[in-house]
């Protein structure tokens, strides 16, 4: 009797482990995907780390649904808001080896110029960013890399 008696009280055991694991895994999950993008900063501090540092958490909700990009280079690109998504997902956590720079060009109450610049050691990548204010988050409505 006590072996039976030792065997559930181990088997209660290890599910209510079990399903505390579940549940705080969960939660830490739920709590990455909720970015803050209450303002304009938060908004480019986390479009730098989800292009540059391979942060893939609310990478949906940054950019706005007309969002757009352009790539001026040789043969010029663009992107849509979906391609660019697929393609940050698809890099999560892949760190890019540059240093970062931002400069505010123009800022208002619902609008945001930026540039981003990106010092590679063969080359150095610009970015303008546009971010927008849509209902109470900020979204990146536009980017226009360059190449040097």
């Amino acid at each position: 009797m006590k072996t039976l008696v030792k065997t559930f009280a181990a088997a209660a055991l290890i599910a209510v482990s079990t399903f505390a694991m579940a549940a705080e895994g969960l939660g830490s999950k739920t709590a990455k995907a909720n970015v803050n993008l209450s303002t304009a900063d938060l908004a480019l501090d986390h479009y730098v780390a989800v292009t540059t540092e391979g942060e893939s958490a609310g990478v949906e909700k940054l950019f706005a649904e007309d969002f757009s990009q352009k790539i001026q280079a040789s043969n010029a690109q663009s992107n849509s808001r979906n391609a660019l998504v697929k393609l940050l997902k698809k890099q999560k956590g892949e760190k890019l080896n540059c240093a970062v720079s931002t400069d505010i060009l123009e800022e208002s109450a619902d609008y945001m110029v930026a540039k981003v610049t990106l010092k590679f050691e063969n080359f150095t990548k610009t970015d303008l960013v546009t971010l927008e204010r849509v209902g109470n988050d900020w979204k990146v409505s536009k980017s226009i890399n360059s190449y040097k």
